[in-house]
């Protein structure tokens, strides 16, 4: 199994931007996942924010449309996450999760792997 660990969390105004990674190492091969955050606001369930797969299709959640743009490096084993124009409501903690399956599904249940997540705190 994948592990995954995320990393780029941190305290911003509103407006300002952060890019989050998250890199995979051991089982499985990166490449052949599709890949995903998610994020967990306090007291709320978790959420489906973006998601790549294998075949570079790309999909982000529309709350986030426009402003998070997803990507990921294949050589380097590493995925990102691009937030610009930062929202109080994006304050969350960001989970990087894989999938062995080039579809993108809107469930965390459907993630085979996850990490322990990234804080991201956006203050008015």
């Amino acid at each position: 199994q994948v592990q995954l660990v995320e990393s780029g969390g941190g305290l911003v105004q509103a407006g300002g931007s952060l890019r989050l990674s998250c890199a995979a190492s051991g089982g499985g091969t990166f490449s052949s996942m599709t890949m995903a955050w998610f994020r967990q606001a306090p007291g709320k369930e978790r959420e489906f924010v973006a998601a790549k797969t294998i075949k570079d299709v790309t999909y982000h959640t529309d709350s986030v449309k426009g402003r998070f743009t997803i990507s990921r490096d294949n050589a380097k084993n590493t995925l990102y996450l691009q937030m610009n124009n930062l929202k109080p409501e994006d304050t969350a903690v960001y989970y990087c999760e894989a999938r062995d399956a080039d579809t993108i599904v809107l469930t965390s249940s459907e993630y085979n792997s996850w990490g322990r997540g990234t804080e991201v705190t956006v203050s008015s």
